[in-house]
């Protein structure tokens, strides 16, 4: 049954009762009975009535009984359905969590990767969640690189991207290499290359490298290509960044054996920093936040987690990020939601 059929199957008794459960167990993460649901009614629907239309939603898919004795819990898709209504209804965060967030994401005389990384914090600290920011550095562009010589015959190649990251490098130093070149090579790649992606600078290198050839001796033109094949091909070249904090809090949700399995595997999802590029990259084919509940996603399959993402933006309004949070199924996703989005538009306009 697809949304628009649960939408036409749920009458207003029947989306009533099915967000009293989804919003119990949101709040629990425990299974809801009809004397509960009675209870938080105050009487208005008798215990007969509600067990009526439980085994209705059931039967329609958007609820299931972990076992005979148990109330109900919502599916995936029923989680779905409610997850839906509240993208199209934003709740709104307090003065408080704003200012949070705020105070996170717009620190005067602090570098990009710092309001990041604050700014995660104080998304995880909120949420009582984890919470992650993740930028694919092949994409990014380049605000400063520079060749460093280390000795034993290696250089350290540093690049420092759009979003504050820095990443090093070891290349081997070609025989010969004065330290002059060293200097030509940064002061080459800076003047040409600054605000252009390792992509574009792989399309371009070799070409400019040959044009150019007036303006770069050939031992530093062997450093330049030396240095970007350093992201090409070295091994991790193509991963993303990530900062991640309040792993901490999803361990307050563990309750059996099977919940430390599941957490396992999510910290094994999270080091798959390729796959997280993936995410991130379809954030940015939607263009806006996305909600990833359960096995709906094949990286969470195995997790019993939940992930709400948001993209962020350069000045040139490029999404070239993604921050978000990973919870239980049964996360807040009324309070998450907004302070996802809110937190991703202020780390856009901190980069604008």
């Amino acid at each position: 049954m697809n949304k628009s059929n649960h939408l036409a199957f749920l009458n207003n008794r029947s989306h009533a009762i099915f967000n009293q459960i989804v919003t119990s167990y949101l709040e629990t993460g425990t299974a809801v009975g009809s004397a509960k649901i009675s209870q938080t009614r105050g009487g208005d629907f008798s215990s007969a009535t509600i067990r009526s239309i439980m085994a209705e939603l059931e039967n329609a898919g958007l609820l299931y009984q972990p076992h005979i004795s148990a109330g109900r819990i919502p599916t995936h898709a029923g989680l779905r359905l409610f997850v839906d209504g509240l993208m199209e209804m934003r709740g709104e965060l307090t003065k408080e969590e704003q200012l949070s967030i705020d105070d996170a994401s717009q620190s005067k005389g602090l570098s990009v990767s710092q309001v990041l990384d604050n700014a995660t914090h104080a998304l995880s600290g909120l949420s009582k969640c984890a919470s992650l920011v993740v930028s694919p550095t092949e994409e990014l562009t380049i605000n400063h690189i520079e060749f460093i010589e280390i000795g034993g015959h290696k250089l350290l190649v540093i690049l420092v991207f759009s979003n504050g990251h820095v990443e090093n490098r070891l290349i081997s130093k070609p025989e010969l290499v004065p330290s002059s070149a060293l200097q030509e090579a940064t002061n080459y790649m800076n003047h040409y290359y600054r605000g252009k992606s390792i992509l574009e600078i792989n399309a371009e290198i070799l070409q400019d490298l040959d044009h150019n050839s007036n303006e770069i001796d050939t031992l530093s033109s062997q450093l330049v290509a030396r240095g970007i094949a350093a992201w090409s091909d070295g091994e991790g070249g193509n991963d993303a960044s990530l900062i991640l904090h309040g792993q901490s809090n999803l361990l307050a949700d563990v309750k059996t054996k099977s919940d430390i399995d599941q957490l396992r595997n999510l910290f094994d999802v999270i080091e798959l920093r390729k796959q997280m590029q993936e995410l991130v990259e379809e954030v940015s084919s939607a263009q806006r936040l996305q909600i990833y509940i359960g096995s709906e996603h094949p990286l969470f399959e195995q997790t019993g987690c939940s992930m709400v993402l948001s993209p962020y933006r350069d000045i040139k309004h490029n999404i070239i990020g993604a921050i978000g949070v990973i919870g239980p199924r049964h996360m807040n996703y009324a309070k998450i939601i907004p302070m996802v989005d809110y937190t991703s538009e202020a780390i856009s306009r901190f980069l604008e």
